[in-house]
């Protein structure tokens, strides 16, 4: 596309401009332009606007650090067995 722009030159821009004013007329054309100038506003508000959502989403910090958990020590002394009942030794 970008070749077929280059093969155009600024008589024939002139052309295709003298073409438009006809096809359109002097007062369609400032309408034309309003209306071609707000689409495009349009679009930058939009590229705005998901390059925002994208920068807020990379930086924002939803998960807070927690610290970490110390373990807790295990006993290093062997727990005697309490006189509970069980099962298989009623009380006396």
């Amino acid at each position: 596309m970008l070749n077929t722009l280059a093969m155009f030159g600024g008589q024939d821009m002139i052309i295709v401009l003298v073409a438009i004013l006809i096809l359109f007329g002097g007062k369609k054309i400032p309408e034309l332009m309003r209306g071609v100038g707000q689409g495009v506003g349009e679009l930058k508000k939009g590229m705005e606007e998901g390059q925002r959502q994208v920068r807020d989403a990379i930086h924002h910090d939803d998960v807070t650090p927690v610290a970490p958990v110390a373990p807790t020590p295990v006993a290093s002394v062997p727990v005697a067995p309490t006189a509970t009942s069980t099962p298989n030794n009623p009380p006396a």
